[in-house]
Protein backbone atom coordinates (compact mmCIF):
# COMPACT_ATOMS: atom_id res chain seq x y z
CA UNK A 1 0.00 0.00 0.00
CA UNK A 2 1.39 3.62 -0.77
CA UNK A 3 2.42 5.86 2.32
CA UNK A 4 0.46 8.16 2.39
CA UNK A 5 2.04 11.82 3.83
CA UNK A 6 0.45 14.97 4.29
CA UNK A 7 2.74 18.07 4.55
CA UNK A 8 1.69 21.36 6.14
CA UNK A 9 3.27 24.43 6.52
CA UNK A 10 3.81 27.70 5.80
CA UNK A 11 6.36 29.10 2.92
CA UNK A 12 9.58 28.25 3.88
CA UNK A 13 13.37 26.97 2.96
CA UNK A 14 12.06 24.39 5.69
CA UNK A 15 8.84 23.06 4.22
CA UNK A 16 10.55 23.29 0.83
CA UNK A 17 13.64 21.03 1.93
CA UNK A 18 11.35 18.80 3.40
CA UNK A 19 9.02 18.19 0.50
CA UNK A 20 12.02 17.62 -1.79
CA UNK A 21 12.88 15.02 0.58
CA UNK A 22 9.07 13.21 0.78
CA UNK A 23 9.46 13.01 -3.16
CA UNK A 24 11.86 10.30 -2.57
CA UNK A 25 9.99 8.24 -0.91
CA UNK A 26 6.10 8.76 -2.44
CA UNK A 27 5.24 9.57 -6.32
CA UNK A 28 3.21 12.17 -4.22
CA UNK A 29 2.12 13.31 -1.30
CA UNK A 30 -0.83 16.06 0.30
CA UNK A 31 0.36 19.76 0.90
CA UNK A 32 -1.12 22.66 2.89
CA UNK A 33 0.75 25.73 2.52
CA UNK A 34 0.24 28.89 4.72
CA UNK A 35 0.80 31.74 2.47
CA UNK A 36 2.90 34.37 3.49
CA UNK A 37 0.24 37.22 4.03
CA UNK A 38 1.80 39.99 5.92
CA UNK A 39 2.99 42.90 3.99
CA UNK A 40 6.17 43.87 3.23
CA UNK A 41 8.42 45.77 4.40
CA UNK A 42 10.31 48.77 3.17
CA UNK A 43 13.19 46.99 1.43
CA UNK A 44 11.49 43.96 0.30
CA UNK A 45 11.30 43.29 -3.29
CA UNK A 46 9.70 40.05 -3.94
CA UNK A 47 8.54 36.62 -1.96
CA UNK A 48 10.01 33.24 -2.54
CA UNK A 49 8.46 30.53 -4.51
CA UNK A 50 5.26 28.92 -3.30
CA UNK A 51 6.76 26.19 -1.34
CA UNK A 52 3.28 24.12 -2.92
CA UNK A 53 5.01 23.87 -6.35
CA UNK A 54 7.66 21.11 -5.85
CA UNK A 55 6.95 17.97 -8.13
CA UNK A 56 4.72 15.50 -6.72
CA UNK A 57 2.35 17.74 -4.57
CA UNK A 58 -1.06 17.82 -4.33
CA UNK A 59 -1.70 21.32 -3.86
CA UNK A 60 -5.41 21.22 -0.61
CA UNK A 61 -7.02 24.58 0.07
CA UNK A 62 -6.78 25.52 3.57
CA UNK A 63 -7.63 28.67 5.49
CA UNK A 64 -5.69 28.02 8.56
CA UNK A 65 -8.39 30.70 11.13
CA UNK A 66 -11.22 28.41 10.35
CA UNK A 67 -12.01 25.11 12.00
CA UNK A 68 -13.91 23.58 9.38
CA UNK A 69 -11.18 24.30 6.91
CA UNK A 70 -8.94 22.41 9.39
CA UNK A 71 -11.12 19.54 9.40
CA UNK A 72 -11.98 19.73 5.06
CA UNK A 73 -8.38 19.89 4.59
CA UNK A 74 -7.36 16.94 6.79
CA UNK A 75 -10.83 14.88 4.89
CA UNK A 76 -9.44 15.91 1.30
CA UNK A 77 -5.80 14.72 2.08
CA UNK A 78 -7.51 11.06 3.41
CA UNK A 79 -9.54 11.38 -0.24
CA UNK A 80 -6.29 11.70 -2.00
CA UNK A 81 -3.87 9.86 -0.70
CA UNK A 82 -6.36 6.87 0.82
CA UNK A 83 -4.85 7.19 4.23
CA UNK A 84 -2.80 9.27 5.93
CA UNK A 85 0.21 7.59 7.36
CA UNK A 86 2.71 10.28 7.86
CA UNK A 87 1.26 14.16 8.63
CA UNK A 88 4.15 16.18 8.76
CA UNK A 89 3.60 19.89 10.53
CA UNK A 90 6.19 22.41 10.21
CA UNK A 91 6.06 25.24 12.33
CA UNK A 92 8.74 28.18 11.19
CA UNK A 93 6.38 31.78 10.84
CA UNK A 94 8.29 34.88 8.88
CA UNK A 95 9.98 37.14 11.43
CA UNK A 96 8.59 40.25 12.05
CA UNK A 97 11.03 42.89 13.14
CA UNK A 98 9.15 45.53 14.73
CA UNK A 99 8.95 47.68 17.88
CA UNK A 100 5.43 46.91 19.43
CA UNK A 101 4.07 50.76 18.67
CA UNK A 102 5.34 50.00 14.94
CA UNK A 103 2.96 47.15 14.78
CA UNK A 104 -0.10 47.26 12.19
CA UNK A 105 -2.96 45.95 13.74
CA UNK A 106 -3.68 43.57 10.61
CA UNK A 107 0.21 42.17 11.14
CA UNK A 108 -1.02 40.81 14.32
CA UNK A 109 -4.37 39.60 13.58
CA UNK A 110 -2.51 37.50 10.25
CA UNK A 111 0.04 36.23 12.51
CA UNK A 112 -2.62 35.08 15.42
CA UNK A 113 -5.20 33.63 12.61
CA UNK A 114 -2.38 31.98 10.31
CA UNK A 115 0.57 30.85 12.37
CA UNK A 116 -1.24 30.27 16.10
CA UNK A 117 -5.29 29.37 15.89
CA UNK A 118 -4.08 27.58 12.55
CA UNK A 119 -2.07 24.95 14.44
CA UNK A 120 -4.37 24.35 17.05
CA UNK A 121 -7.11 23.76 14.40
CA UNK A 122 -5.07 21.48 12.47
CA UNK A 123 -3.04 19.52 15.23
CA UNK A 124 -6.86 18.94 16.94
CA UNK A 125 -8.13 17.19 13.59
CA UNK A 126 -4.74 15.34 12.81
CA UNK A 127 -4.83 13.60 16.55
CA UNK A 128 -9.10 12.61 16.32
CA UNK A 129 -7.87 11.19 12.33
CA UNK A 130 -4.85 8.98 13.64
CA UNK A 131 -7.12 8.02 17.40
CA UNK A 132 -9.96 6.77 14.35
CA UNK A 133 -7.50 4.77 12.14
CA UNK A 134 -5.48 3.44 15.66
CA UNK A 135 -1.85 3.96 13.66
CA UNK A 136 0.21 6.22 12.07
CA UNK A 137 2.91 9.26 13.02
CA UNK A 138 2.38 13.03 13.86
CA UNK A 139 5.02 14.86 13.71
CA UNK A 140 5.45 18.53 14.90
CA UNK A 141 8.58 20.68 13.65
CA UNK A 142 9.51 23.92 15.07
CA UNK A 143 12.21 25.60 13.80
CA UNK A 144 14.32 27.73 16.37
CA UNK A 145 16.67 29.63 14.05
CA UNK A 146 14.32 32.84 13.68
CA UNK A 147 16.27 32.69 10.13
CA UNK A 148 14.64 29.75 8.37
CA UNK A 149 12.94 32.42 6.34
CA UNK A 150 16.82 32.89 4.83
CA UNK A 151 17.90 30.60 2.07
CA UNK A 152 21.76 30.53 2.98
CA UNK A 153 23.96 33.48 2.61
CA UNK A 154 22.64 36.81 0.77
CA UNK A 155 19.41 34.73 0.29
CA UNK A 156 15.93 36.03 0.62
CA UNK A 157 13.85 35.77 3.15
CA UNK A 158 10.15 35.04 3.23
CA UNK A 159 9.96 39.29 2.85
CA UNK A 160 11.67 39.37 0.02
CA UNK A 161 14.98 40.86 2.11
CA UNK A 162 18.43 39.78 1.40
CA UNK A 163 20.45 38.67 4.15
CA UNK A 164 22.54 42.19 4.11
CA UNK A 165 18.82 43.88 4.28
CA UNK A 166 17.38 42.04 6.99
CA UNK A 167 20.56 43.04 9.25
CA UNK A 168 20.12 46.66 8.06
CA UNK A 169 16.79 46.58 9.52
CA UNK A 170 17.35 44.43 12.32
CA UNK A 171 19.87 47.27 14.24
CA UNK A 172 16.99 49.58 14.30
CA UNK A 173 14.25 46.99 15.27
CA UNK A 174 16.00 43.91 16.62
CA UNK A 175 13.46 41.90 18.56
CA UNK A 176 11.08 39.41 16.20
CA UNK A 177 7.60 40.09 17.90
CA UNK A 178 5.83 38.20 15.77
CA UNK A 179 7.28 35.41 14.42
CA UNK A 180 9.18 34.40 17.53
CA UNK A 181 5.58 34.50 19.50
CA UNK A 182 3.78 32.29 17.49
CA UNK A 183 7.05 29.53 17.62
CA UNK A 184 6.60 29.60 20.92
CA UNK A 185 3.68 28.97 21.26
CA UNK A 186 3.33 26.08 18.96
CA UNK A 187 5.94 24.46 21.30
CA UNK A 188 3.97 24.89 24.23
CA UNK A 189 1.07 23.15 22.68
CA UNK A 190 3.09 20.74 20.99
CA UNK A 191 4.97 20.04 24.37
CA UNK A 192 1.44 19.06 25.79
CA UNK A 193 0.23 16.80 22.84
CA UNK A 194 3.11 14.81 23.27
CA UNK A 195 2.75 14.65 26.62
CA UNK A 196 -1.05 13.05 25.91
CA UNK A 197 -1.53 10.07 27.09
CA UNK A 198 -3.97 9.29 24.05
CA UNK A 199 -0.70 8.83 21.93
CA UNK A 200 -0.98 5.50 22.48
CA UNK A 201 -3.40 5.17 19.52
CA UNK A 202 -0.49 6.35 17.07
CA UNK A 203 2.89 7.95 17.47
CA UNK A 204 3.72 11.49 18.37
CA UNK A 205 7.19 12.92 17.75
CA UNK A 206 8.83 16.40 18.19
CA UNK A 207 11.56 18.05 16.13
CA UNK A 208 13.64 20.80 16.43
CA UNK A 209 16.22 22.40 14.47
CA UNK A 210 18.57 25.73 15.25
CA UNK A 211 20.40 25.55 12.34
CA UNK A 212 20.46 28.30 9.69
CA UNK A 213 21.04 26.93 6.04
CA UNK A 214 21.12 23.22 7.01
CA UNK A 215 17.29 22.58 5.84
CA UNK A 216 18.18 19.86 3.59
CA UNK A 217 20.10 18.12 6.02
CA UNK A 218 17.59 18.24 8.37
CA UNK A 219 14.87 17.05 6.45
CA UNK A 220 17.02 13.96 5.40
CA UNK A 221 17.53 13.45 8.91
CA UNK A 222 14.03 13.73 9.85
CA UNK A 223 12.67 11.21 7.30
CA UNK A 224 15.22 8.74 8.29
CA UNK A 225 13.62 9.09 11.78
CA UNK A 226 10.39 8.87 10.09
CA UNK A 227 11.08 5.61 7.88
CA UNK A 228 12.31 3.63 10.91
CA UNK A 229 9.08 3.83 12.46
CA UNK A 230 10.48 3.06 16.28
CA UNK A 231 7.98 3.69 18.50
CA UNK A 232 10.69 4.39 20.97
CA UNK A 233 11.15 8.26 19.83
CA UNK A 234 7.49 8.94 20.36
CA UNK A 235 6.45 11.57 22.60
CA UNK A 236 9.20 13.55 22.84
CA UNK A 237 11.06 16.01 21.55
CA UNK A 238 14.63 15.71 18.93
CA UNK A 239 17.09 18.37 18.28
CA UNK A 240 18.62 18.38 14.81
CA UNK A 241 22.37 18.50 15.07
CA UNK A 242 24.47 18.64 12.12
CA UNK A 243 27.53 16.92 13.95
CA UNK A 244 25.59 13.70 15.14
CA UNK A 245 23.94 12.86 12.03
CA UNK A 246 27.19 13.17 10.09
CA UNK A 247 28.73 11.56 13.02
Amino acid sequence: MTRGILIAGNESSLYSAVAAEAVKRVESFASAVIPNRLPLPEGGTSRPPRAESSGGAISLPWNPASPISARAMVLAAENRLTQINDAIVICSPPAVFKTADALLPEEIETMVSDHIKGWFFLIRELSLYFRRAGSGTLSLIVSESGKDALDGEGGINAFGLNARNVNSWGKNNPADLLGASASASFRAFAQGVLASPENEHYQVKGFTTSEAGAETDFAAWLFKILDEGAGKNSGRWQKFSRRKFFG
